[in-house]
């Protein structure tokens, strides 16, 4: 489902928020049985109020060790008047994270960029996946690869990310509630057992990679109900071919105020998850150093199926994969790389360092 980040505040911290203006822009609401087709859908939707591109990974490093990553493009049409006529009115802002989780440092490490869409330094277009952010890319190429390069403060990526397997529409075909409300709800399509090679700098050093990734995909108006503070959630990929996305989201009472999911299994055949059948069990917690939160770093996704209930017991690679946001503006949460027998994916745990709100 995925931040997923609060953007209100990063327009702030921009010093890009802008009153509240009338008429405010008519956002159209997610409804069922929108037609998905594709490119089309890969790129972007700019009447919605948000939109992201989320990849998540494992990595092959050269010495046999894994290590994690991911990059995320979002968009954002903030609310000011459709009417203004300047050219420098933020009519969409473009947002852009990258993270890399190595055991071997033991934390950690991100960098992010920021902009207003036009005047040649940001854009989402629509059609296709194509997005240009200062000096982060992402785009799909003719032959249907998925390639993004970000040369952030700390270290580079340069990947590309081939598809074994169809697209996985999640929810009832890609309406996705996240509440109680049927306007609660996104549009949310997975691209799980993306194939990934390309390159990683650390240190000054480049390093070829091979690995796995999973592309989650959302666009919504109205994302999480008022009284949500944060959610779980998990995208696993396993080794026979099978992907299991499952999340819930929480209330102030720590109890979830909806749940879902999708599990597609080795031969090809979906199974939708309902609210009934998703339940987060908390087995272990990490307290952060930093921001003092409790994150249950340790933890099964129960989920239900017509054969059962089975127990996905998710181990992180180590626990120190909190991204402590409050120096820029960010929110505090944890997303890290974690393993399953027979799988290996990512966990994302926010709202625990305080609630996160979209």
């Amino acid at each position: 489902m995925k931040t997923r980040l609060a953007l209100t505040m990063l327009l702030l911290a921009a010093g890009w928020a802008v009153p509240v203006a009338s008429p405010q822009p008519a956002y159209p609401v997610v409804t069922p049985g929108a037609e998905f087709r594709f490119p089309r859908d890969h790129g972007a939707h700019p009447d919605y109020r948000t939109e992201w591109w989320y990849f998540t990974g494992w990595l092959d490093a050269p010495d046999g060790r894994p290590i994690g990553f991911q990059i995320t493009f979002f968009r954002s049409r903030p609310g000011i008047d459709p009417a203004n006529p300047s050219a420098f009115a933020p009519r969409q802002i473009i947002f852009a994270h990258a993270a890399l989780s190595d055991p071997a440092r033991g934390r950690l490490i991100h960098d992010q960029r920021i902009a207003r869409q036009g005047l040649g330094i940001a854009e989402a277009y629509e059609g296709d996946a194509r997005i240009a952010l200062l000096d982060w890319r992402f785009d799909r190429r003719a032959e249907g690869v998925f390639h993004v390069t970000a040369r952030a403060r700390d270290f580079a990526l340069d990947l590309s990310f081939t598809p074994t397997q169809p697209v996985m529409l999640n929810g009832d075909r890609g309406y996705s509630r996240k509440g109680p409300r049927p306007e609660q709800a996104s549009y949310y399509y997975s691209m799980p057992q993306l194939a990934v090679v390309g390159s990683v700098v650390r240190d000054g050093k480049r390093a070829a990679m091979t690995g796995r990734a999973w592309l989650d995909r959302e666009w919504s108006s109205s994302y999480l109900p008022p009284d949500a503070v944060g959610w779980d959630w998990t995208g696993i990929n396993f080794d026979d071919g099978a992907a299991l996305m499952a999340f819930q989201v929480r209330g102030r009472d720590g109890q979830a105020v909806h749940a879902g999911g999708t599990l597609r299994r080795a031969d090809g055949t979906q199974l939708l998850l309902a609210p009934e059948d998703v339940r987060f069990v908390p087995r272990r917690r990490w307290h952060s150093p930093q921001t003092g939160a409790a994150y249950p770093v340790e933890a099964d996704f129960e989920i239900r199926l017509p054969e059962g209930t089975r127990r996905i017991r998710l181990t992180p690679l180590f626990d120190a994969q909190e991204l402590d946001g409050r120096a820029t503006g960010m929110p505090s949460y944890w997303e890290g790389l974690v393993s399953t027998p027979g799988g290996r994916g990512y966990l994302e745990l926010t709202g625990y360092a305080g609630s996160l709100g979209l």
